[in-house]
């Protein structure tokens, strides 16, 4: 085949994008065009489809096959016809459902249409073995061609192979349809005519009524007692509808099984009675239970027996009550209390259930329903809750919402002590959302005015520590008010018991907000202040100035303050709170600053009492920087000839455009002409160019272009654009304002000269230092830099490094200089020389500090706290040798200054532990005694509490010998020497008191031991406290439960005896006296099972019987009856 190769380029294009095989195409010598297509199976295929169907000749063919086949073809969902159409690359077309045409088109290549073709005729011939064929038949029936269960037309369907569906009985249609080989179907249909045709010969019909309310005991559940009759008797019982008011019954089957089948039916409809008892509304939701459970318990307990249960259950209903009260509506959400709690708790408590109505009702009627005692009771509690409520008082205190959180704390932890605090007072706070100042206290009169008192106290010192003051400190200071990991910013909060807080890195604002009480935020605000005042030479002065003219003075969100603030050096102007009635207005800064700034102030002062005028004019925002001049000379010398302020506006204000001009009317009229002037002069907007050396070039383009960007902000906007690189032009253009680009011109030679009158200094400082020197994130490189205005370069990491001799010892440079060493400072002369002597004092020094080396591991510290500490404290580096070395050197490295303050701060460290060390030695004093190990127990005392106050009063350690050791009666007692032997006196002198203890055993009937021990043996214990004697009862389990074991001095052990046998004789009247009792409350059931007669004993376990019931009646069809007698009724405990 010829193809033009650009169309079938595009259409390859296409089809790859499409589907996303991937398509190559080669032209072969004549003209033929070859095609490779790759990738997955499933895009290969359907590219292929699309290849064959835009770029080969295309034919089209019908197939005829029957309609029905249709369906067959496409498959389900149409998957098997988009198969046959990828497998042939072909495009089948079937005609729809409702067409009367059956040829199905196939358009594609020969090859496509005939392998098509012949997969369509396979898929027909397939489905000509297959036969489908529809019976009707009276739907009457359908039960004996499906047989009891489907078993009969299971039979027909295994032998014949053929698939048969018979329509359920819900549905009311009479055909059958049959599926499969034609010649199972043709078999299956000749067996169910068969059926068909004998039952219709053979079968009669008769019709009984029913009562409608018994049809569905004779229909079963899900129909199995239909089946079952169907089963036994071969009859089929035909039901009328459900939603029909027929009761007819109609059987059908042969004459001679209706009569065994009738009395099937009658014995299922009678199989279930009905009977109604009667219970008032209000008790059926106690029968059926919470969820149903009452009901469903005794359905599952007697399924078969439904009405007497019930009818039991409505026997213990009966002897349940109810009672109505009334409580003020009011009161109602605290009767159930938070969460339900109190409600809940009564509902457990009694046994009742209490029905309160909706807040939405307005009524006051509660409802009590449970046993009549519970009931009762239940209504007490809730009168009395009632009552109480009534005599409550609810006063609402104003709180501001503000402090809310603060006095509830975090998890309700300080409400929590309030409220402990006054338990009977409910305080309830207002939701976060309603940002409501009220918080309601209810409770007894009393207790509320209490609670009223505290948290006002408690509210007046929120207030009094909730006072804050700002104080303006300078950027650079802020850093030294923190301190080495924030240690003076601490310091001052801890001592001060204030809150301090400093702005973000980033952000603009240099106020540093103290909150407290009012003496203490003065106090952290001077502390803060005086590290300032030492750190730079600043100056503070008062100025008198009237308050009614401070408003204007601050002038719009501060900007005429701002103004004056950064025209002087950037001062810290500070005006009293408003409304304070003060005059003194702060003045903090240099020197010289706070003067300019005070005579300013006062000479504003003047003028707004004099007069006060002032217009807005328009300006780019970035002509505003060019305007103020470097330093605001531009903008001083307009204020210095025409007398007017000009305020600027700051970066958060939405009007960048607008610069305000104040002062006197005249003078004002004459600043906005000069300004205005400047600025149409800046409209002008020229070109011109200028001479500059190449190798200047890159300092002016270095780091993203910021010398560009700076004299962009600082020059109106002018723009400046150097050569590309390697054009080696000299020649540069600068575009903007013509007074802006004479500056920029002008800067840029100032900056030229500069460039050309730097030298390079070469500093040698041996690589491995480097990393110290630059600091971490070469923070104190940047700060040299800063300072001094130099560059500093480091060499190039070198592996030489790595190879090193041995070092030289704190920074010694004498060895031959290496290209890896040689640090290059670059700028002015001047600058260069101080530059490198800063980074000279940044090289590491190493001492040699000797601790002995049994001190070194308390150094460390527990997993290296204590030396990282150390390190952190002074900004050094300390190394202990390893274990094995078993030295006494430990070095410091680090700047000259660190490393003496760390080596005093060691040497202290180890004059402490040498003090410890003595100390240890002192308190390792040992003295042992021997004791008999009987007396061990008593030593120790109960859970250790005689032990532990001898070593607590002695300050000791006392060992008591292990299970496993020989000597079990040594006792090792270690501490100071005096501490030890008096220790060792006093449990010799508890020793001898021990010895003259006798133990005497008396037997105590075991019935009364427990009441002699009391709840939790708390009646034993104040026994032996009172007689001073130790009493053990026998074990559980013990070959004489009734030993009792009494240890004391004699007379002690004589009265504990005495008492206790008085004791037992009390107790044992009562115990007797309790079992007699009981042996009369046993129930029959219990005292007849030795000598009763078994079958009685057997009737009486089965609870109760009742007689004469409608189950047990001969007579099913007549109506249910009330049981008549209940003979026996008798329930096990």
């Amino acid at each position: 085949i010829q193809f033009g190769e650009g169309e079938e380029a595009k259409v390859c294009l296409d089809i790859m994008q499409k589907t996303g095989a991937h398509i190559e195409l080669s032209l072969a010598k004549d003209q033929g065009l070859s095609i490779m297509v790759t990738g997955k199976l499933d895009s290969v295929m359907k590219a292929r489809k699309e290849i064959v169907a835009r770029l080969q000749t295309q034919a089209s063919a019908t197939v005829l096959i029957p309609k029905e086949h249709h369906r067959f073809v496409i498959g389900k969902n149409g998957e098997k016809l988009q198969e046959l159409e990828l497998k042939t690359a072909t495009k089948i077309a079937i005609p729809r459902s409702d067409d009367p045409n059956a040829n199905i088109r196939i358009t594609g290549t020969k090859d496509g249409i005939e392998k098509a073709r012949h997969e369509i005729q396979l898929i027909s011939a397939e489905q000509d073995k297959r036969a489908v064929e529809r019976l009707s038949f009276e739907k009457a029936f359908h039960p004996f061609i499906a047989g009891a269960y489907n078993q009969l037309v299971q039979e027909v369907s295994q032998e014949t192979g053929a698939r048969i569906s018979i329509p359920p009985p819900s549905v009311p249609k009479d055909e059958i349809v049959i599926t499969g080989e034609k010649e199972a179907v043709a078999m299956a249909i000749a067996r169910i005519r068969a059926i068909y045709e004998e039952k219709k010969r053979k079968t009669t019909t008769i019709s009984v009524e029913v009562k409608k309310s018994q049809h569905k005991y004779i229909v079963g559940p899900k129909g199995n007692t239909l089946q079952e009759i169907l089963e036994n008797t071969g009859v089929s019982v035909e039901m009328p509808p459900l939603d029909s008011g027929s009761e007819t019954i109609i059987l059908r089957g042969e004459p001679d099984k209706l009569g065994p089948a009738l009395t099937q039916v009658y014995a299922k409809a009678k199989s279930v009675i009905v009977v109604e008892v009667i219970a008032p509304a209000w008790l059926h939701r106690f029968i059926i239970g919470k969820k149903g459970q009452n009901i469903s318990r005794i359905t599952q307990q007697l399924p078969k027996v439904q009405s007497l249960s019930i009818l039991f259950f409505s026997l213990q209903m009966a002897r349940m009550d109810y009672a109505e009260i009334n409580i003020d509506h009011r009161f109602h959400r605290h009767l159930i209390g938070k969460n339900g709690a109190n409600i809940n708790r009564v509902k457990e408590q009694y046994k009742v259930s209490v029905r309160i109505p909706q807040d939405s009702e307005r009524c006051g009627l509660v409802r009590i329903e449970g046993d009549p005692q519970g009931v009762q009771l239940a209504r007490k509690e809730l009168m009395d809750m009632a009552q109480r409520m009534e005599n409550e008082r609810t006063k609402d205190l104003i709180i501001e919402h503000k402090f809310h959180r603060t006095i509830i704390g975090q998890k309700g932890e300080k409400i929590k002590e309030v409220r402990d605090k006054f338990p009977e007072v409910i305080i309830i706070f207002p939701d976060q959302q309603q940002k409501s100042d009220i918080v309601q206290l209810r409770g007894p009169k009393n207790e509320v005015e209490k609670c009223v008192k505290f948290l006002q106290k408690l509210i007046a010192e929120l207030v009094e520590s909730s006072f804050s003051v700002s104080v303006p400190i300078h950027k650079q200071f802020h850093k030294n008010i923190i301190g080495k990991g924030g240690a003076n910013i601490k310091k001052i909060r801890e001592e001060t018991n204030t809150k301090i807080d400093l702005p973000t890195e980033n952000s603009n604002s240099e106020m540093i907000v103290i909150t407290g009480k009012k003496s203490s935020c003065e106090a952290a605000r001077d502390r803060i202040l005086a590290i300032q005042n030492e750190l730079a030479n600043l100056k503070e002065a008062e100025v008198s100035i009237p308050a009614k003219l401070h408003n204007s003075l601050i002038g719009s969100k501060g900007s005429l303050v701002r103004s004056v603030m950064e025209e002087c050096g950037g001062v810290h102007i500070h005006f009293p709170a408003e409304g304070s009635g003060l005059d003194k207005v702060t003045i903090r800064g240099p020197a010289e600053e706070v003067e300019r700034a005070r005579r300013q102030l006062l000479q504003l002062a003047e003028e707004k009492q004099v007069n006060n005028f002032s217009v807005a004019l328009q300006a780019k925002p970035e002509y505003h920087k060019f305007l103020i001049g470097k330093g605001g000379a531009n903008i001083r010398r307009v204020r210095d000839r025409t007398g007017a302020r000009i305020i600027f506006p700051s970066p958060d204000e939405p009007e960048q455009e607008h610069i305000t001009i104040m002062g006197k009317e005249e003078a004002v009229w004459l600043a906005q002409k000069e300004l205005e002037t400047l600025i149409k002069n800046l409209d002008d907007v020229i070109e011109d160019s200028m001479v500059v050396d190449p190798r200047h070039h890159r300092h002016f383009v270095c780091r993203r272009g910021q010398v560009l960007r700076e004299l962009a902000e600082e020059y109106g906007g002018v723009a400046v654009s150097f050569p590309r690189t390697g054009t080696q032009s000299d020649n540069i253009t600068l575009k903007g304002p013509r007074e802006c680009v004479d500056a920029a011109k002008k800067r840029i030679q100032e900056i030229v000269q500069d460039l050309e009158s730097q030298v390079n200094v070469e500093v040698l400082i041996p690589q491995r230092y480097h990393r110290a020197v630059m600091g971490p994130k070469g923070c104190k490189i940047q700060q040299i830099t800063r300072e001094h205005d130099v560059l500093i370069k480091f060499p190039d990491r070198d592996e030489c490094a790595a190879q090193e001799p041995a070092s030289p010892e704190n920074g010694d440079t004498d060895l031959i200089p290496r290209k890896c060493d040689i640090i290059i400072v670059t700028g002015q002369a001047e600058k260069c020389e101080l530059a490198c002597a800063a980074l000279l004092a940044l090289v590491p020094v190493t001492i040699d500090v000797e601790v002995s080396y049994d001190l070194h591991r308390y150094i460390i510290g527990q997993k290296g706290a204590g030396i990282r500490k150390m390190m952190e404290d002074y900004e050094v580096n300390i190394w202990v040798p390893q274990p094995e070395q078993q030295s006494d050197i430990i070095k410091i490295t680090g700047q000259v200054a660190s490393v003496e303050r760390a080596k005093q701060g060691l040497l202290e460290r180890v004059k402490e532990l040498q003090a410890e060390q003595e100390d240890r030695a002192l308190r390792s004093y040992k003295v042992t005694l021997s004791v008999d190990p009987k007396y061990h127990p008593k030593i120790i005392g109960r859970k250790g509490a005689v032990i532990s106050q001898i070593r607590k009063d002695y300050d000791v350690n006392v060992q008591f010998p292990d299970k496993g050791e020989e000597q079990q009666d040594v006792i090792v007692i270690s501490g100071y020497e005096r501490n030890a032997n008096e220790a060792r006196a006093a449990i010799e002198q508890l020793v001898a008191a021990l010895q003259d203890m006798v133990s005497e055993d008396i037997r105590l009937d075991r019935r009364v031991h427990a009441r002699i021990i009391g709840a939790r043996g708390k009646a034993i214990r104040k026994l032996m406290e009172e007689f001073k004697v130790d009493i053990r009862f026998p074990q559980p389990g013990s070959e004489d439960p009734s030993k009792v074991t009494v240890t004391g001095l004699p007379e002690n052990v004589d009265n504990a005896i005495d008492h206790l046998l008085n004791l037992e004789e009390e107790y044992m009247l009562s115990v007797t006296e309790t079992e007699t009792m009981a042996s009369y409350m046993k129930p029959p059931s219990k005292t007849m099972g030795t000598g009763g007669n078994d079958e009685d004993n057997k009737a009486l376990a089965k609870g109760f019987v009742v007689r004469d019931a409608p189950w047990n009646a001969q007579d099913m069809g007549s109506k249910s009856h009330v049981p008549s007698t209940i003979s026996a009724f008798s329930m096990s405990p």
